[in-house]
């Protein structure tokens, strides 16, 4: 069992892309509505640049959860998204950003969730150390809306000025 650990930050300015190193362009819906009572998990299916999987993430808020990743096949996953998703398909470009030890993805989000940038770490150990850097905001690891099964569910076009800070 894998169990990912990770912080979740908003940008506060567009220094990051000068250092970005690679961008994905990603598409990604879920299985399952995780609002069903008794719904213990999220399934995925993301594609990535020409490489797909299947995803399936405990539902624990916080900086670590149970995940587990499987590749499948690019045209198994393009039907799924058109035939098989819960809610909208969430589509986004990440970009990664050496910063110290670690790299950093920041998700620039498409479609209904355009003007909503979200830059993730992953850890070793809860308490890692990780260098934040100067383009890092507010940090939003505890906050459920900025979690793409939100985002599917009620996207960031929606959200009112509040909201979005």
């Amino acid at each position: 069992m894998a169990r990912e650990i990770e912080r979740k930050f908003l940008i506060n300015n567009q220094d990051w892309k000068a250092a970005a190193h690679k961008q994905t362009h990603f598409a990604q819906g879920y299985l399952n509505d995780i609002s069903q009572a008794g719904a213990k998990s999220s399934v995925r299916v993301r594609i990535e640049g020409e490489r797909a999987n299947m995803n399936i993430k405990s539902l624990e808020i916080g900086l670590s959860r149970d995940e587990y990743e499987f590749s499948i096949p690019l045209l198994d996953a393009q039907k799924m998204l058109q035939t098989l998703m819960v809610g909208p398909v969430i589509e986004k470009v990440r970009y990664l950003v050496k910063v110290g030890q670690h790299t950093w993805e920041v998700d620039e989000f498409l479609g209904d969730n355009q003007g909503l940038i979200v830059a993730e770490v992953e850890m070793q150990s809860e308490d890692e150390q990780i260098e934040i850097p100067n383009w890092a905001g507010r940090e939003v690891t505890e906050e459920v809306r900025f979690y793409n099964i939100s985002l599917s569910k009620r996207p960031f076009n929606v959200w009112d000025e509040d909201e979005k800070k």
